[in-house]
């Protein structure tokens, strides 16, 4: 997929169905409008919002994804362009139909499409009825009841991984680079991989999750390690199956199911004996669909 940061990166020598929007997560909903362009007809072609529009507007939001993982996402779904628009003050007070002479018609939009509720431009005065007025070929998508993202977050909030992953129409996952930690899981007979992730993405709360990664089944741990006192949140995936070095590398870990809270223990070994349980669980644990 071809990743352009302004139009004249995309040009407009091809003809466009476009999907409009920020699509944090690329869940169902989102799915349903990038279908749509896919089989409009034209070359299926994302315009998406980096960072996200309520950041500029100064409200805090967890993201489901990086912006990579995104575009990945975008492309697993059929797109075979995507334009990033940065999104900042001076373009929300872009008028609507400014927008859409900057950023549509010179990618050689024809059909454009978005979800039902999607508004844009000075005041969120710009619709897709508008954009038909202006001449390009939109088409509403129905919002798909009951899944959004914001319920995604709530739901990952609260460890219902599962939950999410119903809306997302796949496993919810942490995204990040695997950085050196303090190593004790490896003393312990499991050596897990320390995730450093974005501060703006959203994490689970704290807990035991089975899940994978690299292809490997993950039990992962999310929390301050309470039976060693620790203070500081670390995320921390031991790979079954696994022996091979994944410092520096990003890693896209699934969380499949949370098993358990985390808790401090009587001793060492019965923390040992508690990891090899989670062990087997991860090893039964079911993949989300």
């Amino acid at each position: 997929m071809k990743v352009a940061r302004c139009p004249t990166e995309l040009g407009d020598d091809a003809r466009r169905a476009v999907a409009i929007g920020t699509f944090d997560g690329v869940h169902l909903g989102h799915r349903r409008v990038l279908d749509a362009a896919r089989e409009a007809g034209g070359k299926p072609t994302a315009v998406t919002f980096w960072p996200h529009p309520r950041l500029a507007f100064g409200h805090q939001v967890e993201l489901l994804t990086t912006l990579e993982r995104r575009l990945e996402l975008l492309e697993e779904a059929g797109i075979e362009d995507a334009l990033v628009v940065e999104f900042d003050l001076g373009l929300a007070r872009l008028e609507p139909e400014e927008f859409a002479e900057r950023y549509l018609r010179p990618i050689g939009a024809e059909t454009v499409v978005a979800g039902a509720d999607f508004r844009f431009g000075r005041e969120r005065r710009g619709d897709l009825e508008l954009l038909s007025r202006l001449g390009f070929d939109a088409r509403p998508v129905p919002l798909l009841e009951g899944v959004s993202s914001s319920q995604i977050r709530h739901l990952a909030r609260a460890g219902d991984v599962a939950g999410a992953a119903r809306m997302l129409g796949r496993p919810f996952e942490v995204d990040g680079t695997v950085v050196s930690g303090d190593r004790r899981g490896g003393t312990l007979g499991f050596p897990t991989a320390n995730l450093a992730v974005d501060p703006a993405l959203l994490v689970p709360c704290y807990g035991i999750y089975a899940g994978s990664a690299d292809g490997h089944r993950a039990a992962v741990s999310i929390g301050v390690n309470p039976h060693y006192g620790g203070e500081e949140r670390k995320i921390e995936a031991f790979l079954l199956d696994f022996d091979s070095d994944l410092y520096g590398r990003r890693l896209v870990v699934e969380l499949w199911e949370r098993l358990r809270e985390e808790r401090a223990f009587e001793s060492e070994a019965d923390l040992i004996e508690q990891i090899a349980r989670d062990v087997e669980a991860t090893r039964a644990a079911r993949r989300p669909r």
